[in-house]
């Protein structure tokens, strides 16, 4: 069948390809997904950061051999979830694939095709009960008392796209017959950068670098997911580009778009 992904084709009767992090983008800034989305003009983004890629890999790669073995890894028992074990499913590997949707639903409403890849699922055996887990990578500040690292929270600029990112797997799970627990899991490794004298290994061409590692809960709300995609797909059908997003820029997420004051900026000089 042929796949309709990429720029939006009216025409197709096959179902649109969206990811969650198309999803996402439409939520921050309507405009800008319209324009990509439907006009194909390829807009700046975030490059990707290696190393958290990187981190990423090496947490799959603890989780995986208790998965093979399905045993609770000993920082699940530390944390009181010694009933929970990285879940063993057939079709496992194909949901961690983002870049081709490994974990997708089809939304027949919107005539989409919606999904990412997640980073892991544990699976209460007993109750068949499965729970959303996000790795996230980061380098934090020190403590208040400058003892040890800050605290990391999911409150703040930035993270309500990391709430929204569990609430959209935790309902793709849910649309494909999954009984999925509301509590997800973040599990952040905090890269030491104040506390370490340095990472060269003297007499070896090697850094080594401490992480503190801290696993936070969140009560997800998926409810909002359906009435999003369908006015995803509004925005789809639009003759006109929407209104840019006057906020959730900048790092307080005060500022308007960054796009359209680039854009403003090139006309307000003449440029376009």
């Amino acid at each position: 069948m042929t796949r309709h992904r990429g720029t939006f084709k009216p025409e197709m009767t096959e179902p649109y390809e969206i990811s969650r992090s198309r999803v996402e983008n439409f939520i921050k800034c309507p405009a800008c997904f319209w324009m990509d989305r439907v006009k194909g003009i390829k807009l700046p983004e975030t490059p990707q950061f290696l190393l958290n890629s990187a981190t990423d890999r090496l947490l799959k790669k603890d989780f995986d051999k208790y998965r093979k073995i399905q045993k609770p890894h000993p920082l699940m028992i530390r944390h009181g979830l010694g009933h929970l074990v990285p879940y063993g499913h057939e079709d496992f590997e194909k949901w961690t694939q983002s870049t081709q949707l490994g974990l997708r639903t089809t939304f027949e409403p919107a005539n989409f095709i919606f999904g990412g890849g997640l980073d892991d699922v544990w699976h209460d055996p007993v109750k068949d009960e499965l729970f959303v887990v996000d790795y996230k990578s980061t380098a934090g500040g020190k403590s208040e008392d400058e003892t040890k690292l800050k605290p990391i929270s999911l409150d703040g600029p930035w993270k309500g796209g990391l709430k929204r990112q569990m609430d959209m797997y935790q309902w793709i799970l849910r649309q494909n017959g999954f009984k999925v627990n509301p509590t997800g899991y973040f599990l952040y490794v905090n890269g030491d950068q104040h506390f370490q004298n340095g990472m060269l290994v003297e007499d070896l061409d090697m850094a080594m670098m401490n992480f503190d590692v801290q696993l936070i809960s969140y009560d997800a709300d998926d409810s909002w997911v359906p009435d999003t995609l369908m006015q995803i797909k509004a925005c789809l059908h639009q003759a006109k580009c929407p209104e840019h997003a006057d906020t959730g820029f900048g790092a307080r997420e005060d500022e308007p778009c960054h796009n359209n004051r680039l854009l403003q900026g090139a006309k307000d000089n003449g440029l376009i």
